[in-house]
């Protein structure tokens, strides 16, 4: 980057065609905004894979940079709120969708749209978490706001190896829940033991068709990434008042399920979104993060690639060949 220019990485569309590079853009290029960051790091969520893929429609207008989180320094601000040498944290509020993102040196951001670092979290630790591991702590909360509490049955997480699933993880087991991990990919056993699941589940045994409307009660509470059967396989073994936290749909949207677990038993579904989450509530979670979230098992879990990778990993998030979080060095 330099006084005058900074690199990013821009989708354009083209006679109906959508394509990526890494491009020097002038810094007039930017869009307005209150605060100017200067990032140090991005982070690739599934999100900004289905966008840099085009396999979603996840932008909506080009050229885009993408990239729905970036952490970095102000480097000029209008806003009161903060000031030059500032250490901020972007997630979610469309950006890289509607506006202008973070796999870029450079960004403008409403003010009320960053949160400040928390004490003892770096930035390269930020997008580590990024909006899979808020979305994560958002699920932790709402399922303990509605009742769940340590030392009972069993939380299972869904889609474990990915970014919300890898922190869930992390986070249930540090807190002293009795933690299982499902997924599709067995093979990953240690690294799911190593962030503290208690056992190990394949996803089919979940999502195994069923002729009946309610199973066994056996989860005090779910953490579901996937959808599809594996939400209706779920619900159907719910403990009676226990809560689903639903964040993702990688199994596809829709699912079949009758009244009866909702009625007989009290159940929750609990929907996550985190893009547009209250800026007085985020915060506090990113302050449990801090506290909450074992950062030496954050480091472990957590690759870092320069700006010119961000198009393959991508590709391999979309192909489910990615375990934990992948974090972008835009300057490198």
């Amino acid at each position: 980057m330099s006084e005058t220019t900074f690199r990013a990485l821009l989708m354009e569309e083209q006679d109906g065609a959508v394509h990526g590079s890494v491009q020097t853009l002038p810094i007039s290029a930017l869009p307005p905004g209150e605060v100017t960051v200067q990032v140090a790091y991005s982070t690739l969520n599934y999100k900004d894979a289905l966008a840099i893929t085009n396999t979603g429609k996840i932008i909506r207008s080009f050229p885009l940079v993408p990239g729905i989180d970036y952490a970095g320094t102000v480097v000029e601000s209008n806003s009161s709120e903060y000031k030059s040498g500032d250490k901020v944290i972007l997630t979610g509020w469309f950006v890289g969708e509607r506006y202008w993102g973070g796999l870029a040196q450079l960004a403008r951001a409403k003010a009320e749209w960053l949160v400040p670092l928390p004490d003892g979290m770096t930035l390269q630790q930020a997008m580590a978490i990024g909006t899979a591991g808020f979305t994560a702590m958002m699920a932790i909360d709402a399922l303990e706001k509605h009742g769940l509490t340590p030392g009972g049955r069993e939380v299972v997480v869904t889609g474990a190896t990915g970014g919300v699933g890898s922190i869930a993880v992390a986070v249930l087991a540090n807190l002293g829940y009795n933690v299982v991990a499902a997924t599709g990919r067995p093979e990953e056993t240690d690294y799911l033991k190593q962030l503290g699941a208690q056992s190990i589940i394949e996803r089919q045994a979940i999502s195994a068709p069923s002729n009946r409307p309610m199973e066994s009660e056996r989860w005090a509470g779910a953490i579901d990434n996937v959808g599809g059967d594996v939400l209706a396989g779920l619900i159907r073994s719910m403990a009676t008042r226990a809560s689903i936290a639903v964040v993702g749909n990688a199994g596809g949207p829709a699912f079949s399920t009758t009244v009866f677990p909702f009625l007989l038993r009290g159940i929750n579904l609990l929907g996550i979104g985190s893009a547009d989450f209250p800026a007085e509530q985020r915060p506090a979670l990113w302050h449990r993060l801090a506290n909450e979230l074992p950062m030496h098992l954050l480091d472990e879990m957590t690759k870092v690639v320069p700006l010119s990778e961000a198009q393959t990993v991508s590709q391999a998030i979309i192909k489910n060949q990615i375990r934990g979080r992948t974090v972008v060095d835009v300057n490198a």
